[in-house]
């Protein structure tokens, strides 16, 4: 099925701070995909038909993002805000993206339950039994683990591929070989990650370092992971990108949902035993919730790094395709100022441009979501989120930081902010 185009009043992101003119684009036959990221204008083009029989899309839609907080807020986090302007929120640029190689039949997504009801509202397309919805954060090797059990029961060989709610990509045609290499790769019995190219020697992701060649003709550009390495100081960074041998780490997983159940069996088998268990009970509605209550609270709150990734490769049961598409994971406010439009010495804004007005001021960014006017002097790098209950004000070089606040708000008795 065709989604419906951005400015579709049925798919528009529904955020409580952020509101956009809804635009009138007549009816088209062709698939939307969003423009390249900086660029405002809406690009509609024919997309050739790559379904990849048997793959199937998990979106896990978790996080609060606190270090976008006071705009992202832990019952509306950023994977369901419109962050660029152009009518679609995150998930629903997620969905897009990864429409061209799966259906909606085929497409998952894990889910908290106080965000149940806007991912509805938000992907109308979404089939009710794809919607998983975990009673509790217990990080990603629960929630992939979570739908590769149960799409495992309904598709003994299903190839499943785990992919953000929240990030951010742009050039399609990369982004789709990439993935579609990372399937055939997987379907050999492998783990295998996407390596973004790093752009600069950042301390905010992780990173893979690539080893052999995988001697797979389908897949010409994949390697083994030798390592995965958590994020680096700004020295080890730097040298990373010096050898031309590591990537990023996006966190984008593709593999069989049998090969990921039998990792987990072997390096968490008390995640597994657990998972196993909800799975056995998940399509019969008079026992899921009964069983998802006892056993949920058990499981073990880790990433599927540090559960299977990591062990694995150390196995060489883990591959990488290196990729060239641009992909950032909206951290922080820096980042997404980097990711918004902006005029020669003038900052980006995130909503109306004619509630702020500057003079000198330069690389900052300015979200003006209460409706007041805001005006600058002489002040550059500077990250100014106005909500109708909060302001924020820091610098763009200490954006990362703004989660230490979120606790300070927590702390202080704030948590009707948050």
């Amino acid at each position: 099925m065709t989604p419906a185009i951005p400015g579709s009043p049925q798919l528009r992101a529904k955020s409580p701070f952020l509101s956009t003119p809804t635009q009138i684009i007549p009816t088209l036959t062709t698939t939307h995909h969003a423009s390249p990221l900086g660029d405002n204008s809406l690009v509609v083009h024919p997309h050739p038909h790559r379904d990849i029989p048997g793959f199937y899309v998990v979106i896990p839609a978790g996080g609060a993002g606190t270090r976008l907080w006071p705009l992202s807020r832990e019952d509306h986090p950023k994977f369901l805000l419109d962050l660029t302007l152009k009518g679609r929120s995150l998930i629903q640029a997620t969905w897009d993206r990864l429409l061209p190689l799966t259906s909606p039949a085929r497409t998952t997504i894990v889910a908290g339950p106080s965000h149940i009801k806007d991912i509805r509202e938000q992907l109308p397309d979404l089939l009710p039994h794809n919607l998983m919805c975990e009673p509790g954060p217990k990080d990603s090797m629960a929630a992939i683990g979570l739908a590769a059990a149960v799409l495992a029961r309904r598709d003994p060989d299903a190839v499943i591929g785990s992919f953000a709610a929240d990030h951010m990509i742009s050039g399609d045609e990369a982004f789709l070989s990439a993935v579609a290499e990372a399937v055939e790769v997987a379907r050999k019995d492998y783990l295998v990650t996407i390596g973004i190219a790093p752009s600069h020697p950042s301390t905010g992701f992780g990173y893979v370092r690539l080893g052999d060649k995988v001697d797979i003709a389908e897949a010409p550009n994949a390697r083994l992971v030798s390592s995965f390495k958590e994020k680096p100081d700004a020295r080890t960074a730097a040298a990373y990108i010096a050898t031309g041998k590591y990537r990023w780490n996006a966190g984008m997983f593709v593999t069989k949902a049998s090969f990921l159940l039998q990792l987990l069996k072997e390096y968490k088998p008390e995640i597994h035993q657990g998972l196993m268990k909800i799975a056995d009970a998940w399509d019969d509605e008079a026992r899921k919730q009964k069983v998802l209550d006892e056993v949920w609270p058990t499981l073990e709150k880790i990433p599927i790094d540090n559960a299977v990734a990591e062990p694995a490769a150390a196995e060489g049961r883990v591959a990488v395709v290196p990729a060239t598409f641009g992909w950032d994971d909206v951290g922080d406010f820096s980042s997404l100022a980097d990711l918004l439009p902006a005029e020669a010495n003038q900052p980006r804004i995130l909503g109306d441009s004619n509630l702020v007005l500057t003079e000198q001021m330069a690389g900052g960014i300015v979200v003006p979501g209460s409706g007041r006017l805001i005006t600058c002097l002489g002040v550059d790098d500077l990250v100014i989120v106005d909500m109708p209950d909060t302001l924020l004000v820091t610098t763009r070089a200490r954006s990362q930081e703004v989660k230490r606040l979120v606790k300070k708000c927590r702390d202080a008795g704030w948590r009707n902010l948050l």
